[in-house]
């Protein structure tokens, strides 16, 4: 079977690495891929954006499958331009992917279908926000507990958190009048800030059948103790102790599947990865936000633990009978992602710095390196982005694993290298708390 993969991060390298271990797979092409996934398949230099190429190429190869990983390509109906050349992709339809692509969308969507979430506003312009806010928050001294959000794509960087109303203001500046996410900041919405741990539960459907994932642990916020700025994610984990069995049927039967029958009546049917970002609140899980892919890291822990043929799953999505297909296997050990970033990230940051140990990390048992900012220049793997790799490790606990990705870390070095220091903590200090 002749598979594409379309992306160049971490995720793509991660699913590239499982695509491969299949019995089916003939070929594998990466569209535009890193230095990673090169050691996978065979790297095709086409942008993600690149919706005419990207179809061009499936239809000279005889691409069986194209699996696509980002959600730029989606939301500019890569999957739709695919169809009409009777090209098979894994991935939701432009109009289904518009759950990511807009968030006022989502919003809308939620409500439609019951499904809980925090209160919103939705604002075509600075101004109006700004009246709003000074509005319900009079008094400059008091909490200002809201969230700011861009409407559109803005790289997992257009949300931000503010405590101040002072803080609000300048997210509104920000987005609505210095334009800093682009058109993404056409139209904003503000909602309050939702309190309690924040998990991400991911679901492969085919429109009519659910699977949901296990259950992993984002850490969107740069600094150690969830502090600094936003993101696109610094490391995750898989399981996460904090969501039950008993909890997880509550997302599907609260969440994931009124959202799911209500896109089936909207007609926009979701075939894809449907993935939530939800908020434990004291009332019951609430919904963040929904992407519409695999998230990125938490892809890497997740696929390090599945034991199945990722191929029979993705196929199965595709053909609308992912009843048929016998339940995934995961490896019961969890798993956890550290993302080593440039000097920088997530503000400016310089590429083309050579990365030594590589070599020493992929030695290590149950160790996998995943490539997200990286490529190769003479035979040497160098950066080339701002989170440059995701080391990924199973162990026989969540210490155990974070102790095996953190040595490894310890042997990868370039100038300007860092990560987070405490991926997982709170998963374990978790555990500790609620040991009986």
């Amino acid at each position: 079977m002749k598979v594409l993969v379309v992306g160049s991060g971490g995720r793509e390298h991660a699913l590239a690495w499982k695509i491969r271990q299949s019995p089916r797979l003939t070929q594998l092409w990466i569209a535009p891929g890193n230095a990673g996934t090169a050691q996978e398949g065979e790297n095709v230099p086409i942008a993600v954006d690149d919706i005419a190429g990207l179809v061009a190429f499936a239809k000279k190869q005889k691409v069986d499958l194209v699996v696509v990983g980002p959600e730029v390509p989606l939301t500019l109906g890569l999957v739709d331009a695919l169809a009409k050349e009777k090209i098979r992709a894994f991935g939701p339809s432009k109009a289904a992917a518009q759950l990511e692509g807009s968030k006022i969308f989502c919003k809308l969507l939620l409500r439609q279908a019951d499904v809980p979430t925090a209160d919103y506003q939705v604002f075509r312009d600075a101004d109006s926000a700004m009246r709003y806010v000074k509005a319900r928050y009079p008094n400059e001294k008091e909490k200002t507990p809201l969230v700011v959000k861009a409407d559109g794509l803005a790289s997992g960087k257009g949300v931000i958190v503010c405590s101040r109303r002072e803080d609000a203001l300048d997210a509104i500046d920000r987005i609505g009048r210095k334009n800093e996410f682009g058109k993404a900041g056409a139209q904003m919405v503000i909602e309050e800030r939702l309190e309690g741990p924040e998990v991400s539960v991911l679901a492969i459907t085919d429109g009519k059948t659910i699977l949901t994932l296990p259950p992993a642990q984002d850490h969107k916020a740069a600094y150690d103790g969830d502090t600094g700025p936003n993101t696109g994610g610094m490391g995750a984990y898989s399981p996460t102790p904090v969501i039950t069995q008993e909890l997880i049927e509550t997302i599907e039967d609260q969440i994931l599947v009124p959202s799911i029958h209500t896109m089936k009546r909207n007609r926009k049917p979701f075939r894809g990865v449907l993935y939530a970002g939800l908020m434990l609140t004291q009332t019951g899980p609430k919904v963040l936000e929904y992407n519409v892919r695999f998230g990125d890291p938490e892809c890497q822990p997740l696929l390090m633990r599945l034991q199945s043929d990722l191929l029979d799953i993705l196929e199965a999505t595709v053909d609308g009978r992912l009843n048929e297909i016998d339940p995934p296997v995961w490896d019961p050990r969890p798993a956890i992602c550290v993302v080593m970033a440039s000097q920088g990230y997530p503000g400016e940051y310089e590429n083309g710095r050579p990365i030594r140990g590589l070599d020493i990390a992929a030695q290590m048992p149950d160790v996998k390196v995943f490539h997200a900012g990286t490529t190769l220049v003479d035979g040497q793997v160098v950066t080339n982005g701002g989170r440059v790799l995701g080391v990924t490790a199973l162990g026989s606990s969540l210490a155990d694993a974070k102790l095996q990705a953190y040595t490894a870390v310890q042997a990868i070095r370039w100038p300007g290298a860092w990560c987070r220091k405490d991926i997982s903590d709170k998963a374990v200090q978790y555990t500790m708390n609620n040991v009986v």
